[in-house]
């Protein structure tokens, strides 16, 4: 009898702990709204004793279940749907024009871009529309269609023009003492190979062209890094690997100007200044288109010039007429 009474007094003191936590959170026993929630531990409680404290404790297993019906509840509540971003209108970009400065504005007025102009013309327009306060380079640029990935296509060379650059030219010189001797004599700047070699140690680059024996190139093989990025590595398709160094100093001095293509396949030139006569920039000019033209690949079928561009150092560009 003293033990019925013992276990009838625990249920009771259990049923009446579960109470005090429905008082206590009414939402966990039964929300008006959302579906009734049970109590997971519940039965922990009728069936097995509560410690004084841990997590078999009458508070701890409170608190646990309040916990689970509040992330029970969080869950059976409706999900809202995202507000759907602000559509923004772009704006269309501005042309070159649009985004230069006035002076370049009011130059592009004076240049038809549906008109092929004839180098008479377009020599005397670039001169005109030139914005600049220093003596500007008047540029050539030729869109050829090439492939330059292709060795025979990417085409490189030199031409010397008539009325030379209108710029000073420093000419350094890697060759054996007779030849560097008659160099230095003819012109070039630095003909020294220690000198030079000493610069280039340096990273010290006082000089515009390179000009090399063969014999000497073996040496310059160090120094790719420094000169080839820069392009005044020498090479045979310049010019600039040579025996006879005297002729390629003249040249380099006079006036002489490399060209290759670039990725796209287009040339870029610069053939004379703004000060110059008009007679003598189409010189220039057409030596440099005849060059150009005579270096034609054979692999190329159709045009081979796509078209042609006259402009100054920061100054509209003037289609040319190519027939």
């Amino acid at each position: 009898m003293v033990k019925a009474k013992k276990i009838s007094l625990e249920d009771e003191q259990s049923k009446a702990k579960v109470a005090n936590v429905a008082k206590k959170s009414p939402k966990a026993v039964l929300d008006p709204v959302l579906k009734p929630v049970k109590i997971l531990t519940s039965s922990k409680v009728d069936n097995e004793k509560t410690a004084k404290a841990g997590k078999r404790s009458a508070k701890a297993i409170a608190q646990f279940e309040e916990k689970q019906a509040k992330e029970l509840l969080k869950s059976q509540k409706p999900t809202t749907k995202p507000t759907e971003p602000e559509k923004t209108v772009k704006t269309p970009s501005r042309s070159k024009v649009e985004r230069a400065g006035k002076k370049y504005r009011e130059a592009s007025k004076l240049v038809d871009k549906a008109k092929l102009y004839g180098l008479p013309e377009a020599i005397e327009l670039a001169i005109k529309t030139s914005p600049t306060k220093f003596d500007a380079t008047v540029e050539l640029h030729l869109n050829l269609a090439v492939d330059p990935k292709q060795a025979d296509q990417n085409i490189r060379g030199h031409i010397a023009l008539p009325a030379g650059r209108g710029k000073t030219v420093r000419v350094a010189v890697l060759a054996e003492d007779p030849d560097a001797v008659k160099a230095k004599k003819n012109g070039a700047d630095i003909a020294n190979a220690d000198e030079l070699f000493e610069q280039l140690d340096k990273e010290v680059l006082n000089f515009d062209v390179l000009v090399a024996t063969p014999t000497m190139m073996p040496k310059l093989g160090k120094y790719a890094k420094l000169l080839g990025p820069r392009g005044l590595m020498p090479n045979p398709k310049s010019g600039t690997v040579t025996n006879d160094v005297l002729r390629a100093v003249t040249e380099a001095k006079s006036g002489r100007i490399e060209y290759r293509t670039d990725e796209a396949g287009i040339i870029h030139l610069g053939v004379g200044k703004v000060s110059f006569e008009p007679s003598k920039l189409k010189q220039n000019l057409e030596a440099a288109l005849s060059a150009i033209q005579a270096a034609r690949p054979p692999s190329v079928k159709g045009p081979y010039i796509k078209s042609v561009y006259l402009s100054t150092t920061m100054g509209p560009s003037i289609k040319l007429s190519i027939d």
